[in-house]
């Protein structure tokens, strides 16, 4: 009887880079700097320079990070990724692999590997796709892989916070911070994690775009009729559009500036889900 191909998610780079930005991040919440340099660390080491595994990473980021594109656009990507995936030695980044795997036991632990990842699935189809010797299976993978680049369909649960304050958001990332983030959350501290191996220009770029579209959020909310209705709330609520404003000037994504957008994304998510639901 055939073995059927099983995911190995230790050998999945993208999943690994997903675990190694939940362990930083939960590092820098409960303001564990040991720790969260020790990712720096190997996140510096393994995703830098020629970096076989940061190249990797860039196969499956073109895939999982690029959705509400139209058919063919998506399929032009994948035909893309998939000949840069050829480019890459498997013996090499198997051994690469095998290098980060041994400093993550060591430096960390190896229950990092069991960090929720909310796109798991989707980073699973990714791999079996690079890795199936089935034309079949690849096709019908390939299929999965646009649909989602195509409908943009996120299935991960969202959970609204209980209180915009910073001590229930923590309590809350605390106790279950792989299913509390949202979409925009995720790529945010995907764009902190990649800034730890360099300058990174397209994290300045994203950063000023995040911070504008969330002031002008904040503008329109206090114009909704529980929010203005509410004196303390339109206070509370322009506070924070103007801490946004000096945010605006920062040319770096440091953990302050990090937490205050985290904090400011699930306080837009809820003001617009309580609008809607009045």
């Amino acid at each position: 009887m055939k073995m059927k191909n099983r995911h190995n998610k230790k050998r999945n780079t993208a999943f690994v880079f997903e675990a190694l930005s939940r362990e930083a991040t939960v590092a820098i919440i409960k303001g564990d700097q040991e720790r969260k340099q020790k990712v720096v660390s190997i996140v510096r080491k393994h995703f830098t320079g020629d970096s076989l595994l940061k190249k990797d990473l860039e196969c499956y980021r073109s895939l999982y990070e690029n959705q509400n594109l139209d058919e063919t656009t998506s399929k032009k990507i994948v035909e893309a990724v998939m000949a840069a995936k050829r480019l890459i030695d498997p013996d090499r980044l198997f051994k690469q692999q095998t290098e980060i795997i041994n400093d993550i036991n060591k430096e960390l632990s190896p229950a990092t590997f069991n960090n929720f990842v909310p796109n798991y699935k989707s980073l699973a189809t990714i791999a079996k796709m690079f890795n199936t010797n089935s034309p079949k299976q690849k096709v019908m993978l390939e299929g999965k892989i646009l649909e989602g680049m195509v409908s943009g369909v996120d299935t991960t649960p969202l959970e609204p916070m209980d209180s915009i304050t910073f001590r229930t958001f923590t309590k809350k990332f605390n106790a279950k911070y792989g299913d509390s983030l949202l979409q925009e959350q995720r790529e945010l501290l995907n764009h902190y994690i990649s800034s730890f191996s360099h300058d990174d220009l397209e994290t300045k770029i994203y950063l000023n775009r995040e911070i504008a579209s969330l002031k002008q959020s904040l503008s329109e909310a206090v114009d909704i009729e529980h929010i203005a209705n509410d004196s303390e709330m339109v206070r509370k609520t322009n506070a924070v559009r103007e801490r946004l404003e000096s945010l605006s000037k920062e040319t770096s994504l440091n953990e302050s500036t990090l937490l205050t957008i985290m904090r400011t994304q699930e306080l837009v998510k809820e003001i617009y889900t309580d609008a809607s639901n009045s």
